[in-house]
């Protein structure tokens, strides 16, 4: 079963890579940093929709990742016994919540107040401040790389929180009551002890939030934008790899346009692989560093 595993990956990666092959042979290179995406020229780059992605998927680890230690750190340290199995329930409840709901909330209720609330202030505030300026100012529409990194971190968060809050009960209770009696504080004790004890893992659970991020579809196409225009400021329309695949393969007219749309779903399979493995490296390197200083 375990090779079995390896198996299924491979030829996963392996159908989507032979059936991309004729924009790969037609485009070579070109396909991946080329930001062209032409339907009736035959011409199409995958550059627009990786930026998309990637943008999307860093707004929701910049949202998710600490809103989801400080639920993690309220359920285990500090909200009294009675209050931490409804918190729970709830955030899993988060996770049951199919993503086109989030997709529809975003696109009626979440992108009206991004437009009427908060794009304008970001406008009036930030308009006349180097580099922010570029990346938070433009039409106040609502949708955008801004608002679906938003709803990306909204739904990555029960998945990481249940990780740590996981992890985080698992530590044996003699090294906090150890750090304690030495005179550390709470915040002291999630720091320097359970932190460390759990560092695998909740490096694992962020990765796996971002495992999510990166394939996210229905949500991240309500509020996108969709557009194949490369913008520096992430209130504007954009595209991600997911969103091009579920807009555009039912209208894909030609052997080419639909080759170009596996290949982004293999450029996709690729980018998530490369992103777990940076995840397992860095582990490594941190273990191999506490071990030099053990």
């Amino acid at each position: 079963m375990a090779l079995a595993v390896l198996i299924i990956l491979g030829a996963t990666g392996f159908s989507m890579f032979w059936g991309g092959r004729l924009a790969f042979q037609t485009f070579g290179l070109h396909f991946i940093v080329s930001a062209d995406w032409d339907a009736v020229a035959h011409q199409f780059g995958a550059l627009i929709p990786i930026y998309g992605t990637l943008v999307t998927a860093a707004i929701s680890l910049i949202i998710g990742v600490p809103a989801s230690f400080g639920i993690a750190f309220t359920l285990t340290e500090t909200a009294p016994r009675w209050l931490r199995q409804p918190l729970s329930v709830a955030v899993e409840l988060l996770a049951s919540i199919p993503s086109i709901i989030y997709g529809m909330w975003g696109l009626f209720v979440f992108a009206p107040f991004m437009a009427s609330v908060v794009e304008p202030w970001l406008n009036d505030h930030l308009a006349n401040t180097p580099i922010l300026s570029t990346l938070f100012t433009g039409p106040p529409i609502g949708i955008g790389m801004l608002t679906a990194g938003i709803i990306l971190g909204i739904m990555i968060i029960p998945f990481i929180s249940s990780v740590m809050w996981t992890v985080f009960n698992a530590v044996p209770p003699q090294l906090k009551e150890s750090a304690i009696a030495l005179g550390a504080t709470r915040s002291e004790v999630m720091m320097k002890v359970t932190l460390p004890y759990t560092r695998n893992a909740v490096v694992g659970a962020i990765f796996l939030g971002l495992g999510r991020a990166l394939g996210e579809t229905m949500a991240v196409t309500f509020v996108l934008g969709n557009a194949h225009e490369f913008a520096k400021s992430l209130l504007m329309p954009g595209n991600s790899i997911a969103a091009v695949i579920a807009n555009e393969f039912t209208e894909a007219d030609s052997p080419i346009y639909t080759s170009s749309l596996i290949a982004l779903g293999f450029l996709l399979f690729v980018v998530t692989f490369i992103v777990l493995a940076i995840a397992r490296l860095f582990l490594y390197r941190l273990g191999r560093i506490e071990g030099a200083r053990a």
